[in-house]
């Protein structure tokens, strides 16, 4: 078994101006005012429709990031509508051969008998996985036994707009930490290198 920490890599280039420019010749077709682009009007431009309301303009870009986290994270994630998900599956991956992975759940850190008592669930939940693999389930049913510490990969794809909202809620404090963990860090990612879009959103 091996404990690791969430984590998060974008599978596209970024280019953040780039995408404004093409969200200001975009949503100019609405107000038929193309003529008034110029090498830095985009900024405003979508600043002005971010402020409006107009973010159907926003929707025309869109960003995949691999997000490594436990199954419990996913859960939540999958719940965005308007999204692309490609994750890794516990039906097809044989854990017995790999060893499973888990995600130390960080509200742990710190007191160790709650960490020893879920440790020691994460142990022995592998060793059932294990087990069961061993007398001839295979993975699609050995998995019923496994934790919702493990580690997973997911592959998601939103529109501009969808990671908005994702980050307007996911970034809450009411949302529960270990997706506050890694949709914090990405949202400062995504500000780093798109201006403007994400500039208002509170954490």
């Amino acid at each position: 078994m091996e404990i690791v920490k969430p984590c998060f890599i974008f599978e596209d280039e970024i280019d953040g101006e780039r995408i404004l420019k093409n969200l200001e010749r975009y949503g100019r077709t609405c107000y038929k005012s193309e003529d008034r682009i110029t090498p830095d009007s985009a900024r405003k431009f979508v600043t002005r429709i971010l402020e409006s309301g107009h973010e159907s303009v926003i929707e025309h870009e869109k960003v995949t990031v691999r997000i490594v986290c436990d199954r419990g994270v996913t859960h939540e994630i999958v719940r965005h509508r308007i999204a692309s998900y490609s994750q890794e599956s516990t039906r097809y991956c044989n854990y017995k051969s790999r060893g499973i992975k888990v995600i130390e759940p960080l509200f742990f850190i710190g007191d160790d008998e709650k960490y020893r008592i879920w440790l020691n669930a994460m142990r022995t939940c592998e060793g059932a996985y294990n087990a069961l693999i061993g007398a001839g389930a295979n993975p699609q049913e050995a998995r019923s036994v496994l934790p919702n510490s493990l580690k997973t990969e997911i592959v998601v794809t939103y529109n501009l707009r969808e990671w908005r909202h994702f980050f307007k809620l996911r970034c809450s404090n009411k949302d529960h930490p270990q997706m506050r963990e890694i949709a914090v860090p990405l949202l400062q990612e995504f500000r780093r290198l798109i201006p403007v879009i994400f500039d208002d959103i509170q954490y």
